[in-house]
């Protein structure tokens, strides 16, 4: 990004109300992360606001890093050294300056929407043209409102062809895009069910699409929609035997795939010169930032499917971001006659120390890194083949694995948030490994997303988030005698539910020469597990009050039946009981954050959501309440492949205790997963099942600790074949209900030893 704008002009592009201060330097460079500030040199800090954090709280961060130009949409405490910039909404500036930015430039510009598809199409008539033109595009997947704008910002004088994504959830947000694009060409990958929960019906969705189009020349599809022609415009249809010669020449079969081609193919050929070797060559496209374990308690980053230097510099900041202060290393293969792309790699890396950076036209020797504790970035040209090197440094595990969209946690956790009063704060619960995920990633994770307080059933799981770097509240729903002095060291709030453990604490708090510690209170209003009784309230404050070892931080209570219809009078009267406490509670101490409702309750409940609400199982995207379930993104997807095929005669047996006899002849799949890997034993004979091919195969025979056996007679299956336990076809839900279970007790029953991903998209 290089503006090269004066204050004056850059006042006049963010329609600025006023100007408090005075800057010479040349504005050239946005930032609104302060996470992502590395060189300060000429950037300006939009203070963004947001459904979880507000940008103005982290302009004194990115004061600190050098930043000194900020927009701002709210007074505050003046630098004598800074300059503000005074708008009405920053969003809306940023998005006008790039409006005014994109209009300076008379080039061709792309807008590519769709349902899905838009990276792939917009990936692949980059690696179609390259060389042939000089082309910017959206980087990764930035087809918000903000992430347009960030993308028009990148058009710069050499760009000859602008290929911009644009995606909407909401009604009414493709005429702001279309507006800041102003596109001359269009293309529409589909329109599905993705992300279309918030629109009447498929058409509405459509025409909101739609929008984007009413400024270009012509608009390329693949089906022909009424509404398109009604626009008036050149509508090119690309169909399959127009592209018959092409998808011949792909690399790739599936219908998804083959999509994507035909509207990047046909684009191109349009335009510009297509050259058939290059569709030999269309890359399969890792648009996931994917992370996961590597080996010497490594964290590997692997994007390594191309060296766009633009996805680079993303890559990078994401690397930063989630270092949490470990050492980063940065392995980067490169062609060895690339010198100028060489040069600006180093450009860029540099931009980012102190990291290791190796980059390599020849082989990669790891025996001379040192990988132990980093984080490592992998990045390189497509014949560098970096993806082996991803194999090489990924810790080995046995075959199935989870994978965890983390991508699909913050959109739950937005619903959520929808939901809530602005001043209503957001407790994420991560006791238990998170149910699963993995304590600390989730953690960090969920800090970075915006959530208010983390909750952990025991001290020793609070005390692990502090050692990896994780600053927000955390209560402790559990505490233990021999947990209190942890408590007090690493700055956990810990749960009072008797009167006698809190004279322990205080005791243990005397004895440590402890004062104010934050305590959250906890009261029974009809649980009837741990929690004081409301009489004995009075008697409690009292003891607080006058202990100045504890100060009272936060009251609570649960909720028994929030998401069971049947019991709604019960829960109304818990909610009763509590706020009688609450208004017991006030009369001696005002400042005190009360929080009563978990997931169900606070959609069911609205009127109980007080200070803070308590998210668990909600945000895997699993609700018992229907239309909140569709609102949701499922989180996990649990797979593994087949060990073997083999077929079993007739009126032969299969697995421990020749439970299962064959009535004819039947072909099985060996899977590498048992009842060690959360795979229940009750899941024997054909009561559970998983998908192959997005069939179902149903158990034979009994589930063994490490392997079960299931039927594939007619399905084409062999070794390697990928195997489906939880993911499209088969929900955590129906898993969980075969198993007898709760989706709580599926998440928390996965074994340590199941290898675990993350992902974003």
């Amino acid at each position: 990004m290089k503006l090269n704008l004066t204050l004056s002009e850059f006042f006049s592009r963010v329609k600025g109300l006023k100007v408090i201060g005075s800057s010479s330097s040349f504005v050239d460079e946005v930032v609104y992360d302060s996470r992502k500030i590395i060189s300060s040199k000429s950037q300006v800090f939009f203070a963004l606001k947001g459904d979880f954090r507000d940008g103005h709280a982290f302009v004194e961060n990115a004061y600190e890093k050098g930043v000194r130009l900020f927009v701002v949409q709210q007074m505050l405490e003046l630098k004598s050294d800074a300059c503000y910039v005074l708008v009405d909404d920053c969003l809306k500036s940023l998005q006008h300056l790039a409006k005014t930015h994109r209009a300076a430039f008379n080039i061709p510009v792309v807008a590519i929407t769709g349902s899905s598809g838009k990276t792939t199409v917009k990936e692949w008539i980059y690696h179609l043209v390259k060389g042939q033109v000089h082309v910017t595009r959206s980087p990764k997947s930035y087809n918000s409102q903000l992430g347009v704008a960030l993308s028009l910002l990148t058009i710069n004088e050499e760009t000859e062809l602008a290929l911009i994504e644009a995606g909407i959830s909401e009604p009414g947000e493709m005429a702001v895009l279309a507006d800041m694009i102003q596109p001359t060409i269009g293309i529409l990958t589909n329109i599905g069910s993705a992300h279309s929960e918030n629109f009447e019906n498929r058409t509405q969705h459509l025409r909101e699409k739609l929008d984007l189009f009413s400024r270009v020349l012509t608009i390329y599809s693949l089906e022909d929609y009424n509404d398109l022609a009604l626009l008036n415009k050149n509508l090119e249809v690309i169909t399959e035997k127009s592209m018959e010669k092409s998808i011949e020449l792909l690399p790739f079969k599936d219908k998804a795939s083959k999509n994507s081609a035909m509207l990047a193919i046909g684009f191109v050929e349009r335009y510009f010169r297509l050259d058939v070797e290059k569709i030999k060559s269309l890359p399969r496209l890792a648009l996931r930032l994917e992370t996961f374990e590597g080996i010497d308690n490594s964290l590997i980053i692997n994007d390594s499917y191309n060296l766009d230097l633009d996805s680079l510099k993303i890559a990078l900041e994401y690397q930063l971001s989630i270092s949490q202060g470990r050492e980063r290393v940065a392995l980067i293969g490169l062609n060895e006659d690339d010198q100028a792309v060489m040069k600006r790699v180093y450009e860029i890396i540099n931009q980012f120390q102190p990291i290791d950076a190796h980059v390599y036209s020849g082989e990669i020797k790891l025996s001379t890194i040192q990988l132990k504790d980093s984080v490592i970035l992998l990045k390189g040209q497509r014949a560098k083949q970096m993806e082996k090197l991803a194999q090489k440094l990924k810790l080995k595990h046995h075959k199935t694995q989870l994978a965890f969209n983390m991508t699909a946690i913050r959109h739950n956790l937005s619903i959520f948030k929808s939901k809530l009063a602005s001043s209503t704060k957001i407790l994420c619960m991560v006791k238990a490994q998170s149910y699963g995920v993995g304590l600390e990633k989730m953690g960090s994770f969920l800090e970075k997303c915006g959530a208010d307080y983390l909750g952990v059933a025991y001290s020793d799981e609070g005390v692990e988030l502090r050692k990896a770097g994780i600053k927000l509240p955390i209560l402790v729903m559990n505490p233990e005698e021999d947990g209190y002095e942890n408590c007090m060291a690493y700055n956990l709030e810990p749960a009072v539910y008797s009167q006698e453990q809190l004279e322990e604490l205080i005791s243990e708090l005397i004895y440590l020469g402890a004062e104010r510690m934050p305590i959250h209170l906890k009261i029974d209003t009809g649980m009837h597990r741990l929690g004081i009784k409301p009489e004995e309230l009075s008697e409690v404050l009292e003891v607080i009050q006058a202990q100045p070892e504890v100060q009272l931080k936060g009251v609570y209570s649960h909720l028994a039946a929030a998401d069971y219809p049947s019991n709604h009078l019960f829960t109304a009267q818990q909610i009763e009981l509590f706020k009688s406490c609450v208004e017991q509670i006030q009369s001696y101490n005002s400042d005190v954050i009360f929080h009563l409702c978990n997931s169900e309750g606070a959609l069911h409940f609205p009127s109980a959501q007080f200070d803070m609400i308590r998210v668990g199982i909600g945000l895997y995207g699993i609700s018992k309440d229907p239309v909140i379930s569709e609102q949701l993104k499922p989180v996990l997807e649990w797979k593994s492949v087949v060990s073997q095929v083999k077929e079993i005669p007739a009126g032969e047996s299969v697995g421990y205790g020749r439970s299962y006899l064959v009535e004819k002849n039947t072909v099985i799949a060996i899977v590498p997963v048992g009842y060690a890997d959360g795979f229940r034993r009750n899941l024997s004979n054909g009561k559970g099942a998983v998908y192959l091919k997005g069939q179902r195969c149903e158990t034979v025979g009994r589930v063994c600790m490490d392997m079960i056996m299931v039927n594939t007679t007619g399905l084409d299956v062999k070794e390697g074949d990928e195997v489906e336990i939880i993911g499209e076809h088969q929900k955590i839900e129906q898993l969980a209900q075969a198993m007898e279970t709760i989706p709580y007790e599926v998440l928390t029953s996965l074994s340590k030893r199941v290898y675990r991903t993350y992902f974003e998209e």
